[in-house]
């Protein structure tokens, strides 16, 4: 099982570091993605990081702002937020495929969506303008 942690609500320009805990099953060895769905949107691909921790992917409209990373020790992926602005405003989610590598794109994590088996349940995150 996935659990998603760190939501809340930020300011503009602000920061949150959402967390990514497993039980059940070690992160390191699979590749995990982040995924948001905004209000009325469809839920989009917003960040993959490899097994290696050599291949990390984002969206064009996070790309600068957002780091996603891994804490082996802690079972843990992250995804710090920073720059925080209002359309950053989703419930977001971390799932794996268990592949170890991510897809070539986050717009090719959007299309293969279906092939992510394990899921958290959701942080929201909400942004002020």
């Amino acid at each position: 099982q996935l659990m998603e942690s760190g939501g809340g609500l930020a300011h503009a320009g602000g920061s949150l570091r959402l967390s990514c805990a497993a039980s059940g099953f070690t992160l390191d060895y699979w590749a995990i993605g982040w995924f948001r769905q905004a209000p009325g949107k469809e839920r989009e691909g917003v960040s993959c990081i490899s097994s290696n921790d050599d291949t990390i992917d984002y969206v064009d409209s996070v790309k600068g702002r957002f780091i996603i990373s891994r804490d082996t020790a802690k079972n843990t992926v992250y995804l710090q937020m920073n720059s925080l602005k209002p359309e950053d405003t989703a419930v977001y989610y971390c799932a794996t495929d268990l592949d170890r590598l991510c897809p070539p794109s986050t717009q090719i994590m959007n299309e293969y969506m279906n092939d992510y088996d394990y899921w958290g349940q959701g942080t929201q995150v909400t942004v002020s303008s």
